[in-house]
């Protein structure tokens, strides 16, 4: 699946889910830009993303959650690597406890990175994809958006949000040649499965016991489904949510 000559924009990819992705991208030709909070983090990932794959990389601060920092980073990209042909949305945040536990402040900070993100991430890219009349667009949701998940009721419900919102993208933009698409991660071994562990480890070993393939993911099963849909193979899938979850949800 070749993506030489592509660029790509991987928010919250300087560690797990999207790091993997970046590098997977990196190992299929595309120049990334790796996206972070932390700009000493993400430059890291991207100097060693490119080492390793021999292509075009940079690591750069973005706040998903701000229009302006987005607009900064978007067109740092396009004046360093190139107009941006993909974007992956892939930053997020959790707090794990029950909801009657969480408060306003909490809900806020979750709506505004995993919900708005994805909004302002999306707006900043489509003007140029719709232009060149290209584009892929890849959102990371959740499992627990489809099905729910105990402790992250914030959480599911901005992931929710995220599959309903890339469905009326995908038809929105359908007509232009952009594709958009889901990828609904199920229990992986990131800081975030550490997070629902340390909330409750009978509910981690018993998710872990669901999998019917017998294991939790490893970011590096997502990334793999990342580069599928980014690819021309995927060129006639557009609106779709697929879960990577060891068949934990089947639907």
């Amino acid at each position: 699946m070749s993506l030489v000559g592509r660029v790509a924009l991987i928010t919250g990819s300087a560690r797990g889910i999207g790091a993997a992705i970046a590098d997977r991208l990196a190992a299929d030709g595309a120049k990334v830009a790796v996206a972070d909070l932390s700009e000493a983090e993400a430059r890291t990932t991207a100097v060693n993303i490119g080492g390793r794959r021999g292509v075009a990389s940079i690591g750069l601060s973005v706040d998903v959650s701000s229009s302006a920092s987005v607009g900064a980073a978007v067109t740092r990209v396009a004046q360093e690597l190139g107009p941006i042909d993909i974007l992956v949305n892939n930053a997020g945040i959790d707090v794990i406890k029950p909801f009657i536990d969480s408060t306003e402040e909490e809900w806020d900070a979750i709506i505004a990175v995993n919900l708005k993100g994805p909004f302002i991430c999306t707006r900043a890219v489509l003007d140029s994809m719709i232009e060149r009349k290209q584009g892929r667009i890849i959102n990371i949701a959740s499992d627990a958006g489809r099905v729910g998940s105990s402790g992250e009721a914030v959480y599911s419900a901005t992931k929710g949000g995220v599959i309903a919102f890339t469905k009326t993208i995908a038809r929105e933009v359908a007509r232009f040649g952009i594709t958009v698409n889901c990828a609904c991660p199920g229990p992986t071994e990131t800081a975030l499965l550490g997070q629902l562990a340390a909330y409750s480890q009978k509910l981690y070993d018993g998710l872990a016991r669901a999998i019917p393939l017998g294991r939790t993911g490893q970011p590096e099963d997502i990334a793999h489904a990342i580069a599928f849909l980014a690819s021309d193979g995927a060129g006639y899938i557009t609106g779709q949510t697929l879960s990577v979850s060891g068949g934990l949800t089947m639907a």
